[in-house]
């Protein structure tokens, strides 16, 4: 399957992607609102709810603009790059499970961690954002390692 082939298929069978695919496929969050499939030797992850997903998407904004400065960016438009989403995606939700929890590792429900912060303070945009973002600045990418031979 070529890779303009696994994009079309991907996008019909995926109509509601995790907006936390990338963190939830490392295993540093799980999320009960996640359903995890394969196609072509690949992981995906779909959301199961558009409730959840919608507010999964707000609180991904919401980081985005909160956290520019500890990835490094200036704008928020538009893709980035692989490792920064990582760090933003991993590093922003430990963040917010240290906030709200007071522990740090690996996240458990993301859909139950956002709906803790709501319950707590209202709307998404009154997280403790400043928190939350330390997460973020801390967080390290895993490195490659280098083969010798």
């Amino acid at each position: 399957m070529d890779e303009t082939e696994y994009r079309q298929t991907y996008r019909e069978i995926n109509d509601l992607p995790c907006v936390f695919q990338k963190a939830i496929l490392t295993r540093t969050c799980a999320c009960s609102r996640a359903h995890r499939f394969c196609l072509a030797e690949r992981e995906g992850v779909a959301c199961t709810s558009p409730a959840a997903h919608d507010r999964c998407e707000v609180f991904l904004r919401l980081l985005r603009e909160n956290a520019r400065f500890a990835i490094g960016v200036t704008a928020v438009a538009g893709a980035m790059a692989h490792g920064k989403e990582m760090k933003l995606q991993c590093g922003g939700l430990r963040g917010l499970q240290r906030a709200m929890l007071g522990r740090d590792g690996d996240v458990g429900d993301v859909n139950d961690l956002l709906e803790r912060g709501l319950a707590v303070h209202g709307e998404l945009a009154a997280l403790p954002f400043g928190e939350v973002v330390q997460g973020v600045a801390e967080f390290k990418n895993r490195r490659r390692s280098r083969h010798r031979e």
